[in-house]
């Protein structure tokens, strides 16, 4: 039977006293390796947002714009006109870096110009002097150029194998004190220090396995995460701005233009077609109708160039069997006055000859015989032969309707004529145009080409509850259908004032609004939203949300706008 004894108050106080301190210093030795020298858990890495994968120099003066890339040893210089962006191919360039002597650029082709640095690569940021003598002007053009220097390997947060071993050490070492007081609580009898030491042992137990572990991943652990790849790819930046290197501009054709605030009226637009010349123009067709014969050869067909007059085909007519006999009897009635008249001819001739009758007579006998015979071949061949059909006017012909044999009835359109060359444009008008001829007028094509259109008239009468207008192309171009849909551009109203720009400036961004791109850098672009009126078929006015002076892309719109 075992005794348990108690210890003193002031001895269990001192013991629970040392366990905590104990327990205290494991808990802060087990905090300290979590954060080590060198290392901040509460503040994530940043990186330098990156723009461009290769040092460059940047420039702009009035005249021209220039980008110099470093790249392989070489700089390529990429000279500009500051407003058109349009390659400058007739420069002699002289370049100067640093303090080095100034070196004659060689052309590459296409405003591409060539510097070879090799030996002397610059270091660090010097300055380059560009001497620039074109056609447009000699200019001087000056900036700094940026070469950084190749930068030391990051240090890796991985515990030195001393530092771990001490570690060990410490904590096996106060393990064995732990075990020790904790049999020797359980030899004296003493269950209550007993308990508390295997509490405190467990404790230490687990913050060792958390520490060992820590240890171990910080000594295993990569090296921070690598930077992004640098990239001269187009690329859309946080901003919303988009990145556009140089060599980019080039491949997309990208050019950019300044306007100035001009007065001018706004356009309307209206659903045309373009239809014949009503005056250049035929139709074909028969007037008594019957079965259709080529003639002496084959039909013409739709698209075949023909002159006026020219025979088209023939026409078989139709007569019912009445029409027939009746025909008939009025031919046999006249054959039958011709040989009546021309028996008293064989009679009278004689007696004429021998001066017993008037020649008088013989003379009006043959007369009469003239009419018979001019009488029966009217009435033969008045319904009996064939019909034929002529164009009417010059031109190709549009529709052909007919095939050999074919049955027609009377008015049927067998063949249209036009003139490609002579077109014109109707148009409907829902809104309130007026009588009097527009400023201005100009049709586009699905294609996108442009018309120019001369006013012809507006209806009086409705159509589809629309006034019709009407235009004349005086130069179509080739491809130009009839029946092809157009959209009419009718200047008209109140002058308002805005920049003019043509139509493919302006695009539609993602959410839908118009916008134009501003070419703010020489490889940066801004979007800016604008209002918009139509102004004809190839430009419109920026009423609004544009300021004058700024550089606007007026072509590659829409290849600047997909960078994504």
């Amino acid at each position: 039977m075992f005794t348990i004894q108690c210890c003193p108050k002031g001895r269990l106080a001192r013991l629970g006293m040392a366990g905590l301190v104990c327990l205290a210093s494991l808990i802060l030795g087990a905090a300290g390796t979590g954060a080590h020298e060198g290392h901040d858990h509460g503040e994530a890495d940043k990186s330098p947002v990156v723009s461009s994968a290769y040092p460059r120099v940047a420039a702009r003066s009035e005249l021209y714009e220039i980008v110099g890339i470093v790249k392989g040893g070489q700089l390529s210089i990429y000279l500009d006109d500051a407003i058109t962006n349009e390659p400058v191919t007739d420069a002699i360039l002289q370049v100067t870096i640093g303090e080095s002597a100034a070196i004659e650029a060689t052309k590459a082709g296409n405003g591409l110009y060539t510097v070879a640095i090799a030996d002397r690569k610059p270091t660090g940021s010097v300055e380059v002097i560009f001497a620039v003598s074109a056609q447009k002007g000699d200019d001087l053009l000056v900036d700094s150029l940026t070469v950084p220097q190749t930068a030391s390997p990051l240090q890796k947060h991985e515990y030195g194998p001393l530092s771990f071993s001490r570690r060990v050490v410490a904590f096996a070492v106060a393990a064995a004190g732990f075990g020790l007081l904790f049999g020797y609580s359980i030899r004296s009898g003493r269950r209550i220090a007993a308990t508390f030491s295997a509490v405190v042992s467990a404790i230490f137990v687990v913050l060792a396995a958390t520490s060992f572990g820590e240890s171990q991943t910080g000594a295993n652990s990569a090296g921070p995460p690598e930077p992004p790849a640098l990239s001269d790819a187009p690329r859309r930046l946080q901003d919303g701005s988009a990145f556009a290197a140089k060599p980019t501009q080039r491949l997309l054709d990208v050019r950019t233009a300044v306007a100035e605030p001009q007065t001018i009226r706004p356009a309307v637009n209206l659903i045309g077609r373009v239809i014949a010349d009503p005056n250049r123009s035929s139709i074909v067709q028969s007037i008594y109708g019957g079965r259709v014969i080529p003639n002496g050869g084959a039909i013409p067909r739709i698209g075949q160039t023909v002159a006026k007059g020219d025979v088209l085909i023939q026409i078989e007519p139709h007569l019912p069997v009445a029409d027939r006999t009746t025909i008939l009897e009025k031919v046999g009635e006249i054959e039958q006055l011709m040989a009546v008249t021309e028996n008293k001819l064989r009679r009278l001739r004689p007696l004429a000859e021998r001066g017993a009758v008037p020649q008088g007579q013989v003379n009006d006998l043959e007369s009469e015989l003239e009419g018979l015979r001019a009488r029966r071949d009217t009435v033969r061949n008045s319904r009996t032969g064939f019909e034929e059909l002529r164009a009417s006017t010059d031109g190709i012909i549009t529709a052909a309707k007919v095939v050999p044999g074919q049955v027609i009835q009377p008015q049927d359109v067998l063949f249209q004529i036009a003139d490609p060359m002579s077109l014109w444009v109707e148009a409907l008008a829902y809104e309130n145009i007026g009588l009097k001829a527009p400023e201005a007028a100009t049709a586009i094509t699905h294609t996108g080409d442009s018309i120019a259109l001369s006013y012809v008239g507006t209806s009086r009468a409705l159509r589809q509850h629309a006034s019709v207008v009407q235009f004349a192309i005086s130069e179509p171009p080739t491809g130009l259908n009839i029946g092809q849909p157009l959209n009419v551009m009718l200047q008209s109203g109140a002058p308002v004032s805005g920049l003019i720009f043509p139509r493919d400036a302006v695009v539609r961004s993602s959410n839908g609004e118009n916008i134009v791109w501003l070419h703010t850098a020489a490889e940066r672009f801004e979007p800016k939203p604008v209002r918009v009126l139509p102004v004809d078929a190839t430009r419109v006015i920026i009423a609004a949300g544009l300021d004058g002076g700024e550089r606007v892309v007026v072509r590659g719109t829409d290849l600047i706008n997909q960078i994504r």
